[in-house]
């Protein structure tokens, strides 16, 4: 069977039972009856939110007992469910439990793995922040190093502390000759994450933070922050020095050592070999995009491969191992690689004139568009109309582009056309922020590691976070749907 069909198939299968879902709910909610109700209501002004703490009460209808639940947050405690079960009072405690509620939520649409105090997101109105800052002020005021500072560790750096972190991840930039020669062995025209991937595993291999996970009886990191913010700054340098290796062996060229006075990006760009022109420095023009680029990035909440890694870092593992696991999964097409599922539809459109075709094909449900819609977002993605100024900036560079006019095209279509709106299809700020990268010239092949290396600052402050509190073994349960065999039960 084609995966590529069967993976199309099933992604829109989920998206057409959840709009089916959503359509049914607002058919309800907008019946003559209901609708009277709600009129009602809000001319009254009963619109107020109401609180967010409170109790749940519960009346099981196969005993007829009832439970009282505690709400926080507008959210309760799965363990709490496991009071309510089927099995009468006087069975063994084992029978209880075997038999109490379950919550079962496929996708984890409406569940809550952590509690966290670093990303707030709302989806309803559009607004986003790290710790106390809003992303705006943020995107406005501070370049990617303040703000990586300020997601790991809680503030704006003064300007002491930012010196000393830049000249930390430089000193950390380094190519041992193992990870050279482990990248150096895949073909160069070869896909880029198995790249990616095994040059990461090859600094785990030398990582001193993975070699005392593996040889000691004590974790290293947990409770431990000095340890753990050591392994931050590795970690944070070893994947950077990984893109860079990756981008120069697919191109045949040497890679440069970072300099310990350039910023984190501009020391990217530097092993790279992105550099002026005539010059040993950084290309300052590219810097100065993904510095503000990358604030936006650099965290986005529970997202599929953040929760990736700290699943794995939830045995203890050491953060390099569990990058490697984060990186797998960004890469799937339904979640970073969705962006290069988007510029390979750019490349098979061909032209401008041929866009009406795809968005006729894509109403008529034989093709998906990449890259539109959000699983957070009922409004606009916040971040996407920060970095619509920042193309707005570079418009030259894109406007000169004639597969970034493929793209901007279907997004002006997107924007526009009833079909799109009225599902709240729009594209995303990820995709938006790769139309700059294709405008100064970065090849549409490195693209999706230089998004996961702009996010990695928000897993390592959640995987901090984490190593703050007591461990807790991430192990959700199934439930079973197929007949039970006979068996003794003795």
């Amino acid at each position: 069977m084609d995966v590529n069909k069967s993976l199309k198939s099933e992604s829109f299968a989920l998206s057409k039972s959840l709009y089916s879902a959503i359509k049914m709910w607002r058919k309800f909610l907008y019946s003559s009856a209901t609708s009277s109700v709600w009129l009602y209501h809000k001319t009254l002004g009963h619109t107020d939110i109401g609180p967010s703490t409170g109790t749940l009460s519960i009346t099981d209808n196969r005993t007829g007992r009832n439970y009282t639940i505690p709400i926080n947050n507008n959210s309760v405690k799965a363990l709490d469910f496991i009071q309510i079960t089927s099995a009468g009072l006087g069975t063994e405690v084992a029978d209880h439990y075997d038999n109490s509620l379950r919550i079962l939520d496929r996708g984890f649409w409406n569940t809550a793995c952590t509690e966290t105090s670093i990303t707030h997101i709302d989806g309803k109105v559009g607004y986003m922040q790290y710790r106390d800052k809003p992303i705006d002020e943020l995107f406005h005021q501070n370049d990617y190093e303040e703000v990586m500072h300020l997601l790991i560790w809680g503030t704006i750096p003064t300007r002491e502390q930012k010196i000393n972190l830049r000249r930390k991840l430089a000193s950390h930039m380094k190519a041992p000759q193992s990870v050279q020669d482990v990248i150096k062995a895949f073909p160069r025209d070869g896909l880029t994450h198995p790249m990616l991937l095994a040059g990461i595993s090859a600094f785990t291999s030398l990582d001193e933070g993975t070699i005392a996970v593996h040889k000691s009886s004590k974790p290293p990191y947990i409770g431990n922050m000095g340890e753990t913010d050591d392994a931050i700054i590795r970690t944070l340098a070893a994947l950077a020095t990984t893109v860079a290796l990756v981008y120069c062996h697919k191109r045949g060229r040497d890679w440069t050592p970072a300099d310990p006075d350039e910023s984190f990006i501009g020391n990217l760009l530097l092993m790279m070999g992105q550099t002026e022109e005539g010059s040993s420095s950084p290309n300052r023009k590219l810097e100065h995009c993904l510095e503000r680029l990358w604030v936006l990035n650099a965290d986005h909440g529970m997202t599929n491969s953040t929760a990736v890694f700290l699943t794995a870092a939830s045995t203890l593992q050491d953060p390099l191992s569990c990058t490697v696991a984060a990186v797998a999964s960004a890469y799937g097409p339904l979640h970073g690689g969705a962006v290069e599922m988007a510029y390979k539809e750019f490349e098979r459109i061909g032209s401008v004139e041929n866009v009406p075709k795809l968005i006729a094909e894509v109403k008529a449900k034989k093709r998906r568009l990449f890259g539109y819609g959000h699983r957070i977002y009922k409004v606009r993605d916040p971040r996407g109309k920060l970095v619509l100024q920042l193309m707005d900036e570079y418009k030259d560079d894109v406007q000169k582009n004639s597969f970034l006019r493929i793209a901007m095209e279907i997004d002006r279509v997107a924007e526009t056309d009833h079909y799109f709106t009225s599902r709240n299809l729009k594209g995303n700020a990820d995709l938006y922020g790769c139309f700059l990268y294709t405008a100064l010239g970065i090849e549409t092949d490195i693209i999706l590691a230089l998004s996961c290396l702009s996010r990695s600052p928000g897993v390592m402050a959640h995987w901090r976070e984490s190593m703050g509190q007591p461990p807790m073994l991430w192990r959700p349960q199934h439930i079973f749907t197929g007949t039970v065999a006979s068996h003794d039960d003795a």
